[in-house]
């Protein structure tokens, strides 16, 4: 993205345009000015509170342009990523100016893995990895050979509303389809697996997954489980299902991993990212029952 202006100079004239639109209340009490914003976050700097936005033209007030806000509360810095749609309220009392309010509405699309990481192909044969489940009973990948399992990696922190709550809602479709078709019920399986197990524990889980199925019915589980890999093992799922993720100011930035295993116990299709829906894993299903 091309910054078009020196950042310095943009928010000096920012805060003269401010300044000269309300020279006629100059006599007034100075109170904050409030507008709404949106824009993209180009980068952050943690250490000095701020994030460069290219902002979207507020009209009557400013044009579009790249510059540098302080960001309140700072905590929220955090959450940010190049990359990243907010919205916010921009504030301005006297000589200064800060971004609140802010809001992320569409978190930056994961990295591509890297040439070098491994990823999983159709054949590839999936460890027996070991799980602990919302009702906090152990159990394997390979207990459901002989059904078709959809696996996808989540943690029930994800504040992003494209990454794992997508995730979650196209599983909850999936759920009701197969659900809705006897015929399909029995061969299937879906597994939503936490890579957060510090903090996804049974009972978080059991909750998390009440509130993806919007249903408070334990039958869910006997269809759709969440768990969680215990953190010996996690190393290795990860580096198997090309799982990237990194702890950072209490949140985990990480990549979507989503595969479709067939009954036999290998991978039939890997996605990497969200570039799917419930409609596709449902096409996959049933390709994988008769392959």
């Amino acid at each position: 993205m091309n910054i078009r202006r020196n950042t310095g100079s943009l928010a000096a004239c920012f805060l003269l345009v401010f300044s000269l639109a309300l020279a006629p209340a100059c006599n007034r009490a100075r109170n904050a000015k409030r507008y709404a914003f949106k824009g993209k976050v180009v980068s952050v700097d943690r250490n000095a509170g701020t994030a460069n936005v290219d902002g979207e033209a507020i009209p009557g007030f400013m044009e579009a342009m790249v510059m540098p806000y302080t960001i309140k509360p700072s905590s929220m810095l955090a959450q940010l990523q190049p990359g990243d749609s907010i919205t916010a309220d921009v504030v301005i009392e006297s000589d200064e100016y800060w971004l609140e309010n802010v809001k992320v509405t569409g978190h930056s699309q994961p990295a591509k893995p890297p040439a070098s990481m491994r990823v999983p192909s159709p054949g590839d044969e999936v460890p027996d990895f070991k799980l602990v489940n919302q009702n906090g009973k152990n159990i394997s990948l390979h207990q459901y050979r002989g059904q078709t399992l959809l696996l996808t990696l989540i943690y029930t922190r994800c504040p992003f509303p494209d990454f794992c709550p997508r995730v979650g809602h196209e599983f909850a479709e999936i759920d009701r389809q197969v659900r809705a078709n006897p015929a399909r019920f029995g061969k299937t399986h879906l597994l939503s697996i936490s890579f957060d197990p510090a903090h996804d524990t049974p009972r978080v889980l059991r909750e998390y997954g009440f509130s993806c199925a919007s249903s408070k019915d334990p039958a869910l589980f006997t269809h759709w489980e969440f768990a969680a890999i215990p953190k010996d093992e996690l190393p290795s799922f990860a580096d198997y299902f090309a799982l990237t993720y990194k702890e950072e100011g209490g949140l985990i930035t990480h990549s979507l991993s989503t595969a479709v295993i067939s009954p036999d116990g290998k991978i039939f299709r890997w996605y990497h990212g969200a570039d799917w829906q419930a409609s596709d894993l449902l096409q996959d299903m049933a390709a994988a029952k008769t392959s």
